[in-house]
């Protein structure tokens, strides 16, 4: 017999499997000696009514025992080196393609500008330190992509793209954490990605995959609508029968290369502002009504949105835990990120804080029509950078009270922000429309989240890098560019995704397509 159970738990009995075998006994009318075993299904916290509690869904097995899953490694074959594909960017969305391509037996090559996830470290450690910034291996380029150093959060608000789960247990075979499975908000952490993306990679050419790095792509060769070849930095030409374009969301150059080669790309919306900063302890006491988490709960976290006039503003990449890193991909610029470790232990909660931007608001760079939304990203990363004067990563900062009173913070908070901060007046630096609805969300977020208003909260500048800000066009059915039928524009940087999991499932989407082309899905 099977049954299917929904439990409200004590946040303190949560980790206690007996008290969890003998809640779920009760609940099914039996002993605790007639359950064979439990499955968790999900795990969430319901934190209303100024009560927490952990709401678990489990299926319960009485006289029985489930069927054990089968490694889906095992669908994996070696692959047909007479059959390539071309994958320009090793992030979540190229990877994730190119492991669905070796279940068809289908040889993926993976180029990369950056590094191998390991070597990144070097470049994160001088950007950090000494303010140094390697235009190819940074917080956005390198092996994993940009969330491989940014928390790695694995939800998505979308279900219709594809087997989340499917996602979620390849990462738990290549050694995450299981409870990505069944966590409604799962995370792995920026200390374990980087052996995830590893292994990863190393099933990626167990299989007869190949994986470049430092192979910074310069040309494209188009002939008669139909993808060629490329070339790379390195001077190494490679050529395919198709190639898939999963650069991120920052890989400006890349768009600058495309349009060079008359591709159709459109202006996308993306959205602009800062990254808020509170000790966590004080989002614990909004979130969690004053009940001390201890161990038993993880870090809270928010998410709010509010629209002031025609923009929407929100919260984005919300880090409880965490700690803003910078996030520039080029030296001239300020840009600022939130990552966590997998505990979420740090004494900081931050968030980006933004306001939609479309391609009508982008004021003198609207005549630039596909570059307006980038340039106009450019133009504030920028003019925050020459703000400070001193040619390093110190960002603007202000407390979130100030801001909202237009003065100047007479002194700052502690930060973890590692290369620094000063203070600034930031409506001064940021557009005066992105300004202005920030300052009016803030005081609607304190309505919703009351103590977010606070002088222990600082915000910090700039926070742009939301989202791709320009669209490469694709076929909505067969997925490959909307000109040329063997180039398929993916993920983040594409316009098609926004995160870990929507990035992966969209590369896996488009493997299908491609091998669903040769009849081989």
């Amino acid at each position: 017999m099977i049954k299917e159970i929904v439990l409200s738990i004590h946040p303190k009995h949560i980790h206690n499997s007996e008290y969890l075998r003998m809640t779920a006994a009760n609940e099914c009318g039996i002993t605790e000696e007639g359950i064979s075993e439990i499955r968790i299904n999900k795990r969430s916290i319901d934190a209303r009514n100024r009560s927490v509690r952990y709401i678990v869904t489990a299926t319960v097995y009485i006289g029985e025992f489930p069927q054990q899953e089968e490694s889906l490694l095992s669908s994996y074959k070696e692959v047909n080196s007479d059959t390539s594909v071309l994958i320009i960017g090793a992030g979540p969305c190229g990877y994730f393609a190119a492991l669905e391509l070796l279940r068809y037996g289908i040889k993926p090559i993976v180029l990369d500008r950056g590094k191998d996830v390991r070597s990144r470290r070097k470049d994160l450690r001088d950007i950090q330190q000494f303010g140094k910034v390697n235009p190819h291996s940074n917080y956005c380029f390198g092996e994993g992509g940009a969330g491989t150093y940014s928390d790695g959060k694995l939800y998505t608000s979308s279900k219709k793209r594809g087997d989340i789960r499917y996602i979620l247990r390849l990462l738990t075979e290549h050694g995450a954490n299981p409870d990505i499975l069944v966590d409604t908000h799962p995370h792995i952490g920026s200390n374990k990605l980087p052996g995830v993306v590893q292994s990863l990679r190393e099933t990626i050419c167990n299989y007869g995959g190949e994986v470049h790095f430092n192979s910074y792509v310069t040309d494209i060769t188009i002939s008669d609508n139909k993808f060629v070849s490329c070339s790379t930095s390195e001077g190494k030409q490679f050529d395919a029968g198709d190639c898939i374009i999963a650069t991120g969301h920052s890989s400006r150059d890349m768009f600058r290369l495309l349009a060079s080669k008359n591709i159709t790309l459109e202006a996308k919306p993306f959205a602009l502002g800062v990254r808020a900063e509170h000790p966590q302890e004080i989002i614990d006491e909004i979130q969690y009504h004053g009940f001390k988490r201890g161990d038993f709960l993880p870090a809270s976290s928010y998410k709010l949105v509010t629209h002031v006039g025609e923009r929407g503003v929100f919260s984005f990449c919300m880090c409880p835990g965490g700690l803003i890193v910078p996030a520039a991909t080029a030296p001239g610029e300020i840009v600022v990120n939130g990552m966590s470790m997998s505990r979420r232990d740090s004494e900081y909660a931050n968030s980006g804080i933004v306001v939609s931007v479309n391609p009508i608001d982008t004021g003198k760079f609207s005549a630039d029509g596909v570059f307006s939304c980038l340039h106009l990203q450019e133009d504030v990363e920028k003019k925050v950078w020459k703000n400070s004067g001193n040619g390093s990563q110190t960002a603007p900062a202000q407390k979130i009270t100030d801001f909202v009173q237009k003065k100047k913070s007479a002194e700052l908070p502690s930060t973890s922000y590692i290369p620094g901060i000063y203070s600034a007046e930031l409506d001064t630096i940021l557009p005066t429309d992105i300004s202005n609805a920030l300052q009016k969300a803030f005081i609607d977020f304190e309505k919703k989240m009351k103590g977010y208003l606070t002088d222990e909260a600082i915000i910090v500048a700039t926070e742009s890098r939301t989202s791709s800000p320009i669209k490469i066009l694709r076929d909505k059915d067969k997925l490959h560019h909307v000109e040329v039928d063997n180039l398929y524009p993916a993920g983040e940087g594409a316009g098609y995704a926004g995160g870990i999991m929507s990035a992966a499932l969209d590369g896996k989407a488009i493997a299908e397509r491609i091998a669903q082309k040769y009849s081989l899905a």
